[in-house]
Formats: C-alpha cells, structure tokens, sequence
C-alpha cells in the first residue's frame, strides 16, 4: 500500500486548523452521567450546506516523512472529496459518497473503488459516510446518543467507553463546550490502535473546527503519524465536486 492511500485513509477521519484564535477550553472537575456528556458534545453538531477546507500535513511511517497539502470539499451529508497534492501537482483525489469511497493516485497509476467494508477492514475501525464527515468536522465518530456508555473523568477530561465485541472505543471531551479533545480505539486481538487527538479548536461564523489534528495508527505492519493543519476553511459556497480516473490506471483490491 503506497503513501498516498494511507494519507487519503487518514484524512478520511482528520482535519485540523491554525488561523484563528483558539477556544478557550476547561477542565472537567465534577462527575456527570454519560448521557448528559454526550448530549452536550452532540449539540456542537454543524450547520453548513458546504464546507472547504485548504489544508496541509505532514505523513510520517517507519519508511518516509511526506509533506503535501490536502483540499477538502464537502457537501454535508453528500459527499466529500479529498485533493492531496505535493508541490502544486494533484497526487491523488478521493470522491466520498454515503454508498462508495473512489480512489485514485498518481504515482503507481492505480484506483480504489468499493464499499466502506474493505477501508474499515483496512484501518482497523467500522467506517460509513456520517463517521467520515462527523471525523472530519470534529464530532465524535460513534453516534453517542445510543448509550452504552460508562462516564469518567481522567486527565481533567470527561470520558466515554464502551467496550464490545473485543474493542474498546474511548471518547474525551473539555468542559466549556464539550469539544472532543481524543478519540482512541484499540484492537488488541487484531494488534490495531487508532487515537486522534484534538489539541485546539477554533471558531467560524458557522461552526467550531477542530484547530489541530494527529492521528497515530499502529498495526502489525507498522506506525503511521499523520498532522494536519487547516490554512483556510469556508462555509457555503457553490462548491463543484470533479472526479474522474485518468485513462490507463489500474484497479486495485485492498486485502
């Protein structure tokens, strides 16, 4: 698997930015119930029709260290479509849709197209289009309100876990507004991790955006890092969504 399919992997459930003065955050001192938690983290939900995002980050594994920028559209609740490029020329786009991830990269002229099923195999956590989008705008990616949940505080965060089914996921969250500050997911059988972590937020006219982002991915076959960092975000505009695989690429199969 090349560089450019684990960036456009990761940014499926990142983003981050570095313009604006941050939100002021506070520390979680009295214990509340889980429901009451997710509630108040639910209700920093966005209202947008569209959202771009002008991004760049930095990919690291064992192998390489890559800096590319990444432009991301979204069409709430449509489709997303992610740009990586590196030094001005367009290294690989991926189209997002409710039913399908497309996927196409320059390098070794390949494409991806398939279900969410193979990219959630892939990365080690269950993956459809609400998780994405919500990932990327800086929502929890489990829908919270269905319970199950056990509330703590750790780190002066207020904290959400539930475990099933051999995995533990583990939501952290602030106490002004209840902005996710880390989302972590652990497969111990697989030996799969996954933590994205939130340093800051920042206000828009139409939403709280996540100010920073890294992700680190651990599998058998290695350590991802991946850091994002916005350079400029816009609501509602009349956004165009183009994709198309260049003519003699190959179809790839992600075991």
């Amino acid at each position: 698997m090349n560089k450019f399919l684990i960036f456009i992997s990761a940014v499926l459930i990142v983003s981050g930015c570095k313009t604006a003065q941050a939100v002021r955050e506070s520390r979680a001192t009295e214990a509340l119930p889980a429901k009451e938690i997710a509630a108040r983290h639910v209700a920093n939900a966005k209202d947008y029709k569209t959202l771009y995002i002008k991004s760049s980050a930095r990919f690291q594994d064992d192998k390489q260290t890559q800096n590319v920028t990444a432009e991301i559209r979204i069409l709430k609740d449509e489709k997303i479509l992610v740009s990586v490029r590196f030094l001005g020329i367009t290294m690989a786009k991926a189209l997002i849709t409710p039913d399908k991830v497309r996927y196409y990269e320059k390098i070794n002229s390949e494409y991806f197209e398939g279900d969410y099923t193979t990219l959630s195999r892939w990365l080690g956590t269950d993956l459809d289009f609400t998780r994405v989008q919500n990932m990327l705008t800086g929502l929890a990616m489990d829908d919270l309100s269905r319970g199950g949940f056990e509330s703590t505080i750790e780190d002066k965060l207020y904290k959400l876990t539930q475990t099933q089914n051999g995995t533990t996921k583990a939501f952290f969250f602030e106490a002004g507004r209840f902005l996710i500050k880390r989302q972590q997911i652990d497969q111990p059988a697989q030996d799969r991790s996954l933590l994205v972590t939130y340093p800051a937020h920042t206000p828009h006219q139409k939403a709280v955006l996540p100010a920073s982002i890294q992700i680190e991915a651990n599998q058998k076959k290695g350590k991802t890092t991946i850091g994002i960092a916005y350079d400029s975000v816009t609501f509602d505009e009349d956004l165009t969504f183009p994709y198309s695989v260049p003519e003699g690429y190959e179809r790839i199969f992600i075991d």
